[in-house]
């Protein structure tokens, strides 16, 4: 039964937010560990930005500003509009109550908290009632190679509007990252190991680029569903599908198979690509075909049944 198991989101972006708040709805507290990506982080007018992290606590506390994705709901940007009339620009908009956050997690981390300790703190006085960890406590960055040269995910994505041609990426620091505590210690014990619908390259690939998880992972006894973060050869937001097509993938649930080869047992697709089953089959990889998008909270917690179904533990 469920109430015995215990499951993994690895976790990054929009998609990772909305199946993590559909799991934390099926799942009793202490079930779920949420294992974020730090490749997205930034330096922000002195202020370190975990915009991952972010995204996944305030979802899971009900406070995220559902119409962008990200923030809090119904959040003030005195701040930023402050900055402009000063004369500055800032690339990355912060509202007040996010700005908060971002303000304690760079104290916390000047006194030599670590990360996770400081993740850990601050997602619990929201109210979060299931483990979000980073994967690693170490620097660890997502670089991306362009037309316009090098610079981070963060700043291609929003500074940038994604429209420099990637012509490769990297993960800066992944050779020295650590896991944090507790990730392989709950990958090891998971009964199910998640793949979020999120972007494979910019938001799972770092967790995995850190050797010693990705080795856990594979050494994981627990089932391993991936659920595909492109629909009918496009994703529902972010760049998924050009980054996959700059490193030689092609832009549909195939492609995210062949990305995942070797990673996972089971992927969950969507009914609009229905006819891709039988190719990604043959790659011995299990299809399960559902509604894939997460619309509203009945549709999270829909999709997060079938992917426990999935993945055996319901």
């Amino acid at each position: 039964m469920a109430e015995d198991k215990s499951v993994v989101l690895l976790a990054g972006g929009v998609g990772a937010s909305k199946l993590a708040l559909g799991l934390s709805r099926v799942l009793r507290p202490g079930q779920l560990t949420i294992i974020s990506n730090v490749g997205d982080d930034e330096m922000v007018y002195g202020l370190h930005v975990s915009p991952d992290i972010d995204i996944v606590t305030y979802s899971l506390v009900g406070i995220i500003d559902e119409s962008k994705g990200w923030g809090v709901r119904d959040d003030t940007f005195s701040c930023d509009q402050f900055l402009r009339r000063l004369g500055e620009e800032p690339w990355l908009l912060l509202g007040d109550r996010d700005l908060a956050v971002n303000l304690l997690r760079t104290n916390l981390l000047r006194q030599g908290i670590r990360l996770s300790e400081v993740t850990g703190r601050l997602s619990r006085a929201l109210g979060a009632t299931h483990s979000i960890i980073p994967v690693t406590d170490n620097r660890l960055t997502t670089m991306l190679y362009t037309d316009l040269g090098a610079m981070t995910f963060e700043r291609y994505y929003v500074k940038e509007k994604q429209e420099p041609e990637i012509r490769g990426v990297c993960y800066s620091g992944s050779g020295f990252a650590e896991p944090a505590p507790g990730v392989v210690e709950a990958l090891s014990a998971a009964d199910l190991i998640v793949f979020a619908p999120s972007n494979p390259v910019a938001s799972l690939q770092p967790i995995l680029s850190v050797r010693k998880v990705r080795g856990a992972v594979i050494r994981a006894e627990a089932h391993k569903v991936a659920v595909s973060p492109i629909i009918a050869g496009r994703t529902v937001k972010g760049p998924a599908d050009k980054m996959m097509k700059a490193l030689g993938y092609e832009a549909s649930a195939l492609g995210v198979a062949r990305f995942y080869e070797g990673l996972v047992d089971c992927l969950v697709i969507d009914k609009a690509d229905e006819g891709l089953k039988e190719e990604i089959e043959k790659l011995g990889v299990k299809v399960v075909v559902e509604d894939t998008l997460m619309t509203d909270l009945n549709a999270k917690e829909k999709l997060a049944r079938a992917v426990m179904r999935a993945g055996g533990v319901i």
